[in-house]
C-alpha cells in the first residue's frame, strides 16, 4: 500500500513512517519541516516537503505517488500556544486539513486515518472518557482538532471515503530500537521536559498547578507509549483497507498518573534527581484525562505492549540521551 504520511518527518509521524515499512509498505512522507527533521526520514523513503495547505502540490504528490491512504498527523499541537495563537491554529490545523481533504477527493483517495486528540473531551467529570462522551474543548488546539473531526465525517458521507479516527492521550516513549524518538528542541512533553532536567540539559521544570482536585493536586493524564499507539494506527490502516467501516477510537491505556507521579518515576528510572518548581495553572489544562479504550481493543483487536510507566520514562531517556549525544558531535 503506498501511504502518504503527513508530519512524517516528525515525532509521531516518524514512527509511522518505521512501522509501514517494517509491515511491507511504501509511505510517502510529506512535511514542512517546521518542527520535523530531514535526517529522520529513513533512506530510500520519498520526501516532499511542502505545506498540506498547499493544494496543488497535495494532488500533484497523491496522483504521482499512486497513493492508497492517508495518516495525517501534521499539526500544530502546543495547548498554551493554541490559546495564545488561536488563528495560527485554526489554519494550520483546520483550514490546512480542509485543503488536504479536497486534494484527496479529487485524487480519488478513499482511506483517511488521523491524529485527533482527547483535548475535544475538555475537563469531563465521568472518567475514564468513551468516544461518545460530550465533546467541550478547552482550547483552540482542542477545538481545531474536533473541527477536522467534523470536516473528515462529512467529506466521507458525501465522497464515499472511509476514515479512522484515533484521539490520542499523552503520548510518550519511544522506538524500543532506537530508530525514531521525540527530538524538537523546545518540546513541552512533560516526560521529556523531566528527562532533561534530569540529565542536566535543564536547571529545573515547573508544575503547572498544584492546586487540581486529585490526590497530589497535580493534573492526571493517561500516558501511552508510541510504539503502541503506532500500532494502533497500523490496525485503523488494515481495518480501512481490509473494508471496514469509519470509526472513532481513543488511544489510550486506561488508567493515568499525575504530574507529581511521572517527575517520581523519572527520577527512580535516572537514578537522578529533577528539580520541579510549581507554577500557576496553565489555560486550557483539564484536571484528569483517562482512556476509555474499550472500542480500540474490541474493534480493531489492539493489545498495547508497553503499558509500563517505567519503561516509557526509559526508553523516552536512552532516546534522549543519544540524542544529546549526536546533537554534541554536529
Amino acid at each position: 500500500m503506498n501511504v502518504l504520511v503527513t508530519g512524517g518527518a516528525g515525532y509521531i509521524g516518524g514512527h509511522m513512517v518505521l512501522a509501514l515499512l517494517d509491515a511491507g509498505h511504501k509511505p510517502i512522507v510529506f512535511d514542512n519541516l517546521s518542527t520535523g527533521f530531514r535526517w529522520s526520514v529513513p533512506e530510500g523513503v520519498p520526501l516532499v516537503v511542502g505545506d498540506i495547505g498547499d493544494y496543488e502540490l497535495v494532488l500533484r504528490t497523491l496522483q504521482s505517488y499512486k497513493i492508497d491512504a492517508i495518516a495525517h498527523f501534521a499539526a500544530k499541537l502546543v495547548v498554551p500556544e493554541s490559546v495564545t495563537d488561536p488563528l495560527g491554529y485554526y489554519l494550520n490545523n483546520t483550514v490546512k486539513s480542509r485543503s488536504l481533504m479536497a486534494a484527496a477527493v479529487a485524487a480519488n483517495v478513499k482511506k483517511f486515518v488521523f491524529s485527533s486528540t482527547a483535548a475535544v473531551y475538555g475537563n469531563a467529570s465521568d472518567q475514564p472518557l468513551g468516544e461518545d462522551a460530550p465533546l467541550a474543548p478547552l482550547s483552540p488546539y482542542g477545538s481545531s482538532k474536533q473541527l477536522t473531526e467534523v470536516m473528515l465525517r462529512d467529506v466521507a458521507a458525501a465522497h464515499d471515503m472511509r476514515y479512522v479516527i484515533l484521539r490520542y492521550f499523552n503520548v510518550a516513549g519511544s522506538d524500543p530500537a532506537m530508530r525514531h524518538g521525540q527530538s524538537t528542541a523546545n518540546a513541552t512533553h512533560l516526560i521529556k521536559v523531566a528527562i532533561q532536567t534530569a540529565l542536566g540539559m535543564r536547571s529545573h521544570m515547573e508544575v503547572f498547578g498544584s492546586d487540581y482536585p486529585t490526590p497530589d493536586g497535580t493534573c492526571i493524564r493517561d500516558y501511552i507509549h508510541v510504539t503502541d499507539l503506532i500500532a494502533a494506527h497500523m490496525l485503523a490502516l488494515n481495518h480501512l483497507d481490509q473494508g471496514g467501516e469509519s470509526l472513532v477510537v481513543n488511544c489510550g491505556y486506561g488508567h493515568g498518573y499525575s504530574v507529581s507521579e511521572v517527575i517520581e518515576t523519572v527520577r527512580k528510572v535516572s537514578g537522578k534527581p529533577v528539580e520541579a518548581r510549581f507554577a500557576p495553572r496553565r489555560a486550557g489544562d483539564p484536571v484528569t484525562i483517562v482512556a476509555n479504550s474499550d472500542r480500540i481493543r474490541s474493534r480493531l483487536g489492539w493489545e498495547p505492549r508497553h503499558d509500563d510507566l517505567a519503561s516509557i520514562v526509559d526508553h523516552s531517556m536512552r532516546w534522549e540521551s543519544m540524542l544529546r549525544e549526536r546533537n554534541l558531535k554536529l
